[in-house]
């Protein structure tokens, strides 16, 4: 079914806002449980997207790339975390990183029971919730991949700086200054596909195989 470019953006803009809301509000949530307030403070852990929404990265770039045909591509205002504030900076930082990601294959497995749930209804409903499910499952498998990349900023790279011991974990964070510009040459010079490609593919497949 050949989607009109209005039609994609109703399809795609409340998974999006979905995906980014909560991934953002799991930092600040988890940076909270473990001793941070940095993002409560700042008035961060919220579920309302206007907090969080960053008009280039989560407007733009992901209408272009949905438009492109290519892997989408975005992100939000991150949220603040003062990891010298956690009780146990080194070890807790891998938690506050890894709910992000977690919150995005919760919510995959979310739009994918909507989907199965769509099959049973009258085709006037079923098939946009069908393709905002399709959208939603998409969106947070490619967001969760992405993030899971041991690149700083990304979280995964807080996560190995977190598994790393510290004589390698210091030198590794310092690729934070050129992390965004390294992802921005991946991208575009067609290697970051190469990459998520097979990790979507098996986290589809993971997916599939539980609903």
């Amino acid at each position: 079914m050949e989607l009109s470019l209005i039609q994609k953006i109703v399809i795609y803009a409340l998974p999006i806002i979905f995906a980014i809301t909560v991934h953002e509000a799991a930092h600040g949530y988890t940076a909270r449980y473990f001793g941070d307030m940095t993002a409560h403070n700042a008035g961060r852990i919220t579920l309302n997207p206007l907090k969080h929404i960053d008009p280039f990265g989560t407007i733009l770039l992901p209408a272009l790339t949905i438009m492109l045909g290519g892997i989408l591509f975005g992100w939000a205002k991150p949220v603040p975390v003062n990891f010298g504030r956690l009780r146990n900076p080194k070890k807790e930082m891998l938690w506050v990183a890894a709910a992000g990601p977690a919150s995005n294959l919760v919510m995959a497995i979310f739009w994918a029971l909507v989907i199965k749930f769509s099959l049973g209804m009258p085709e006037t409903f079923a098939v946009p919730l069908a393709l905002m499910g399709k959208a939603g499952v998409a969106i947070n498998i490619v967001l969760m991949v992405l993030n899971l990349l041991p690149l700083p900023p990304l979280d995964g790279g807080r996560i190995a700086v977190s598994l790393l011991p510290h004589n390698l974990a210091r030198p590794f964070a310092q690729l934070e200054r050129y992390g965004f510009v390294i992802l921005i040459v991946l991208l575009f010079s067609g290697v970051l596909g190469k990459i998520l490609d097979p990790l979507i593919g098996l986290v589809y497949g993971l997916i599939s195989s539980l609903i």
